[in-house]
């Protein structure tokens, strides 16, 4: 069983309920009447019914729930909780009922209120889009110091990673990390791979460097944030600086890093910064034909991913089973 195959069969053992905001969208709503399908979540799908009918024509989603902020007993109820949640930062009780009319604020208050177990959007939104709610709504996890991103990717007929599934981090949330926040997005990044994909962390923080064998600010910032992170947890199997190759291939890590515990057979890819992760994980999807399911954030209370803007259904598939999959953790 492939690596989804592996998270539609763990979704549907304890299914949750998801919310998807853009359901107008025919990708999405192509995603939700596959995943009421086969199982895989309870879906809620945001917008006026009429539109979402339309999207859907020719497709199953009698199973899904719709839900039109503009007209739901839901709706007062969400813009006094989001009022008092933002009372503080300056909203009116008449800039919270604005604000529960989109559909991506109204969709991260149903998760927040327990009405949907998580969300997945993304699909013709930024990730700011999704992220700003999330983060104004249902806040970062007690225990996280950075929320960051990361990209379940997987390979086919591929010898490298955890049978061809990788984690790339970060790819779409920091742009230019610092040594701190860089570690953070490798130690946050480690604990999601075996969280997801149920295997062993083998973490690498990506430089055009291995080991000192190039010289630049950049590399140094990347040793740095090596260091930190193995001081903060000691137990990981982590190192760097790295180049992808020697990360990756075993003959070019035993060359370019002997003796490193990770060199060779690493699963989670941590690159230095947000150009090098969304050019790198991008180019892999199209070149490899991989599956890349994400961005996933880390680091907020309850579950809200997001999508790339030129994902497929079958992707949008994918992340609502890890989604439900990680709501499950979270129960």
């Amino acid at each position: 069983m492939d690596f989804i195959g592996k998270m539609v069969h763990r979704a549907m053992a304890d299914k949750k309920t998801i919310v998807l905001p853009e359901g107008t969208d025919r990708r999405v709503v192509t995603a939700a009447a596959e995943a009421l399908k086969r199982g895989i979540a309870n879906i809620i799908l945001l917008g006026n019914e009429k539109e979402i009918k339309t999207a859907a024509e020719g497709l199953d989603i009698s199973g899904a729930k719709i839900v039109d902020p503009a007209n739901t007993p839901l709706h007062d109820d969400y813009a006094k909780t989001f009022y008092e949640l933002r009372k503080a930062k300056g909203i009116t009780p008449e800039k919270a009922d604005e604000m529960m009319r989109d559909l991506t604020y109204f969709g991260v208050m149903m998760v927040k209120k327990g009405a949907a177990d998580g969300m997945v959007s993304g699909a013709c939104h930024s990730t700011a889009n999704t992220l700003r709610p999330a983060l104004q709504i249902i806040r970062t996890a007690p225990d996280a110091k950075l929320v960051s991103s990361f990209f379940l990717v997987s390979v086919p007929d591929c010898q490298y990673g955890e049978n061809g599934t990788f984690v790339f981090a970060d790819c779409a949330l920091n742009i230019n990390p610092d040594p701190e926040k860089l570690s953070e997005v490798a130690i946050a990044s480690a604990k999601s791979f075996k969280a997801i994909v149920e295997a062993e962390p083998k973490v690498a923080m990506l430089s055009f460097s291995s080991h000192g064998s190039g010289k630049d600010a950049s590399v140094d910032k990347v040793a740095e944030a090596v260091k930190i992170a193995k001081e903060k947890a000691p137990g990981l199997l982590l190192d760097g600086e790295l180049q992808a190759d020697a990360s990756l291939v075993p003959s070019v890590g035993a060359f370019k890093a002997p003796g490193s515990p990770v060199a060779g057979h690493a699963n989670v890819l941590v690159f230095p910064d947000l150009n090098c992760g969304n050019i790198g994980v991008k180019l892999v999807e199209r070149l490899a034909k991989a599956s890349a399911y994400g961005p996933i954030l880390q680091g907020i209370a309850k579950p809200v991913n997001d999508l790339s803007r030129g994902c497929k259904a079958e992707d949008i598939v994918g992340v609502i089973a890890i989604t439900a999959v990680q709501a499950q953790l979270h129960s």
